[in-house]
């Protein structure tokens, strides 16, 4: 069993935390599911990669439906807990980068059932056949192939449609921040889409806006007054650190040793699309 834990807890943690979108939940989930393959028969495992896979997936399942419940109380926008996934001592907080879909991705799984949401990580991220899924959930494989066409569906996500985000290039990051703290608006708003959209998750522990904020000239306004009030509160000790976050180009916001947020970035054909800022400090701790 504990060759099984160091061989499968890495993608056990990636499946369960996409399944959740919460690391502290998806830690949970794989530490009970050890637990009890711990008091299964060894028969039992004789693919180990699979019955580990469905017991995962059968506690996230169970957390969905609990979690639900929690986010309709949840005071403003509830975002994904971010994650890293550079080296790290303790694989449970690191999620493998080729199974993890893209955060902006993460956010749109919350339009979905559990069982969809389900369905759409195990094939899209995972990789996994929809026989193999089918035998996971004790469904039909069609059954199986129409959720994932709904989820896709639900996502505005076409059937031929690669699920893949846009690369970052660290560059345009740059240029993005240098905007920001130059106060260059006209720059600024030369890389925003016509749908730009402004994201922010506070939880009411963190000052946040209660609804995604529209259009460019609204998310250019709301960035650099956010710049400002970070000048002011920190007498200019700010900083960005562009880092590795959920496997894609992200930016860390810290006054002095504090983290403040955590900021995913989207963009659509070289124009910032997607502005998602976790500010909940709950959410803070892996990053």
């Amino acid at each position: 069993m504990e060759e099984l834990f160091v061989q499968y807890r890495a993608l056990m943690f990636t499946l369960a935390y996409q399944l959740t979108g919460s690391a502290a939940d998806a830690e949970d989930a794989v530490q009970d599911v050890f637990v009890k393959a711990c008091q299964v028969h060894p028969e039992r495992l004789d693919e180990p990669k699979a019955y580990l896979c469905k017991m995962v997936t059968n506690r996230c399942l169970n957390l969905q439906k609990s979690a639900r419940k929690k986010r309709e109380l949840y005071i403003g926008p509830w975002l994904p807990e971010p994650v890293r996934t550079q080296e790290a001592e303790s694989l449970e907080t690191t999620v493998i980068r080729r199974d993890l879909l893209s955060y902006a991705m993460l956010v749109l799984l919350e339009r979905l059932t559990p069982t969809e949401r389900t369905v759409f990580v195990l094939r899209e991220a995972l990789g996994f056949d929809y026989p193999e899924i089918a035998e996971l959930l004790g469904k039909q494989e069609a059954n199986c192939r129409k959720l994932l066409s709904r989820a896709r569906n639900k996502m505005g996500i076409a059937e031929d449609e690669q699920v893949a985000a846009e690369v970052i290039e660290l560059e345009w990051v740059s240029r993005f921040l240098i905007s920001l703290e130059q106060g260059n608006v006209d720059h600024l708003m030369s890389l925003l889409a016509e749908d730009v959209m402004f994201v922010a998750d506070g939880g009411g522990k963190a000052k946040a806006f209660r609804h995604p904020v529209k259009t460019p000239e609204l998310v250019a306004r709301v960035l650099f007054a956010g710049i400002q009030k970070l000048r002011s509160y920190s007498q200019g000790d700010f900083r960005f650190e562009v880092v590795p976050l959920n496997g894609e180009t992200s930016i860390i916001i810290r006054l002095g040793s504090e983290t403040v947020a955590a900021v995913f970035i989207q963009l659509r054909h070289g124009k910032l699309t997607r502005i998602y800022a976790v500010r909940n400090p709950d959410k803070l701790a892996q990053v």
